[in-house]
């Protein structure tokens, strides 16, 4: 981030931090293996690298499932829209990583209250992400959470070109001792593992990878949210489209399946299955 960037970011850190709210974590999971030993294990990468162009090529459902919607492809790559209101098309991938690197090139949605989301969770809701709200063409939100604790202490801003316009590359590279977001190859956070609470909130179990647009702006939502996404979504202005245009993944895990050991939730606890 350049001087001057930086300046205007501390500038608005009061505005911003007054218009976050707390709880915008993913809030439920299938089987909780901070809460059960019988949780179904975790089907892993089962390769270093996984890349995809989609301009070229389509998901398969192998290794994707469709949780919401329907993903178009245009000549861009995957076009995620919100047409009308409650479309929120999103997509998860079938397999988990534990530690690695998830490289997204991506145009975001215009459109107030509309959100374009990056987030990588884990079954005892341990989670990373990118956030971008649609109207807001200047900022993104990176944010993470421990065990689905909530904090408003998580989520920055930083300055960013056009996202709605330009394509970037959001870039998150995830170890067991450090979590580093990237813009466009330039590191832009660094979370150390005992800064998240002495390691307490960092995310550190085996994680799925999810892509998706949603109206954080929509009517029905609290009302903080809807201030955190910029304003109440004008739907007659729709549609809004999110476009991805590729996705590298790399797992640093070699494994097949990962397997909760316990129920510490702790990087040490996952069993990598060979």
């Amino acid at each position: 981030m350049s001087t001057k960037s930086t300046a205007v970011f501390l500038t608005l850190l009061p505005l911003l931090a007054s218009i976050i709210p707390t709880t915008l974590a993913q809030t439920s999971t299938d089987c909780n293996p901070l809460n059960s030993t019988n949780c179904p294990i975790d089907t892993a990468l089962g390769v270093g690298n996984y890349s995809i162009d989609f301009t070229t090529s389509t998901m398969s459902t192998t290794v994707w499932n469709t949780t919401d919607g329907t993903v178009n492809y245009g000549n861009d790559g995957a076009e995620f829209t919100i047409a009308q209101r409650f479309d929120a098309p999103t997509v998860q991938s079938n397999f988990y990583l534990f530690f690695g690197t998830t490289e997204v090139i991506m145009q975001t949605a215009p459109g107030q209250g509309i959100i374009s989301s990056i987030v990588l969770l884990s079954d005892d809701l341990d989670e990373i992400d990118w956030e971008l709200m649609g109207g807001n063409n200047s900022y993104v939100e990176t944010n993470y959470y421990g065990k689905g604790n909530q904090s408003e202490r998580n989520a920055l801003y930083y300055p960013i070109q056009t996202p709605e316009q330009i394509f970037h590359n959001y870039t998150v590279h995830w170890t067991a001792e450090r979590l580093d977001w990237y813009i466009d190859g330039q590191v832009v956070r660094t979370l150390l593992y005992d800064d998240a609470e002495g390691g307490n909130s960092y995310p550190q179990t085996p994680m799925r990878f999810k892509m998706g647009i949603w109206a954080g702006g929509d009517p029905k939502m609290p009302p903080g949210t809807i201030a955190w996404a910029g304003g109440e979504t004008d739907y007659s202005k729709a549609p809004f489209t999110m476009t991805i245009k590729s996705v590298r993944i790399s797992d640093a895990s070699r494994g097949t399946a990962y397997q909760y050991g316990d129920t510490s939730g702790t990087w040490e606890s996952i069993k990598v299955l060979k």
